[in-house]
């Protein structure tokens, strides 16, 4: 579409996953199978703690909360990414385009939070045990998660109508395999001042204040272990929050690693890999650090099984 001179474009090109033509039916393969891991192994999570009523707990509830939010982060961009490694012409919609990004901030920005709630379930669970019944209630539960929700879609909508009133008249080629923000404002004709100045502020308090807190959880959980003075108390702590130590180093380690590298070193490349950690990889990685590592998944879905054989 043409207007004064300039035009205006109303899809885009995904070109940031270049794949040799060789080796293309390999890695539709492989990013097939772990996006289908994906989605069996955060289900499997989210069926044996809505069936199992031992795994009626908050820490859980925080868990199956997560695999729902691993689930769909993963399957905001994997699928399309599947359907451009089969396609001649790798291409998405604008209105496909701000579908994704804003789907893809929000259930992002929707782990970060629920890993920082996970965190503060562990330090209230280690540091006031005998406490943690009467602190943890069902109807703080929801107080936690419930602002959650309504926070991360306010703000994914925010930054989602904000990109949405930009021009784009420059080229339609996005050097990513999803729409993200930065690849858009790139590309955008017209005054970014606001979107960058609303990521600036929004930035530190969805990624940076996050992290602050869940580091400022478990220092507190480490100096309470050097009370403990029994060797299997210590270990039964750190196997407590071994899982999710793991996850959080996953997800932040890939996220720190992509947004504050050195300019100097963009590489998009890099920006790609790195991109693929956090949104497939770390997905996958979840269901399996929490299942194998955690004695209670793997007692409640014998039971499971045993009741269904039972059932029969």
């Amino acid at each position: 579409m043409t207007r004064n001179n300039e035009t205006f474009f109303s899809e885009f090109l995904l070109l940031g996953l270049s794949i040799p033509p060789a080796y293309k039916h390999l890695f539709y393969s492989l990013f097939l199978a772990m996006y289908l891991t994906t989605i069996l192994g955060n289900l499997l999570i989210i069926v044996l703690v809505l069936l199992d009523s031992h795994l009626h707990t908050p820490m859980y509830l925080f868990l199956s909360n997560l695999s729902f939010s691993d689930l769909c982060f993963s399957s905001v961009t994997t699928p399309k990414l599947l359907q451009n490694m089969q396609s001649q012409i790798p291409s998405i919609t604008f209105g496909g385009c701000l579908t994704q990004l804003y789907f893809y901030m929000f259930f992002g920005n929707m782990e970060i939070f629920l890993l920082v709630v996970m965190a503060y379930d562990r330090y209230v669970a280690i540091c006031f045990p005998l406490h943690y019944t009467s602190i943890m209630s069902p109807k703080l539960c929801v107080c936690l998660l419930l602002p959650l929700w309504m926070l991360t879609t306010l703000h994914a909508m925010m930054h989602t109508m904000l990109m949405a009133r930009l021009s784009f008249c420059k080229n339609n080629v996005i050097l990513h395999f999803f729409c993200d923000l930065s690849p858009l404002l790139n590309l955008a004709c017209s005054d970014t001042s606001v979107n960058e100045l609303m990521i600036l502020i929004t930035g530190g308090s969805f990624i940076i204040v996050p992290f602050l807190l869940i580091v400022t959880s478990y220092s507190r959980i480490v100096s309470s272990i050097f009370k403990i003075s029994s060797t299997q108390g210590i270990y039964k702590v750190f196997s407590t929050c071994g899982s999710h130590l793991a996850v959080v180093s996953l997800f932040y380690g890939t996220l720190f690693g992509l947004y504050l590298c050195p300019s100097t070193n963009y590489s998009p490349v890099k920006e790609t890999t790195m991109t693929m950690m956090y949104t497939v990889v770390t997905p996958m990685l979840n269901p399996f650090i929490y299942s194998l590592r955690n004695r209670d998944m793997k007692m409640a879905l014998k039971r499971v099984i045993c009741n269904k054989k039972i059932s029969l």
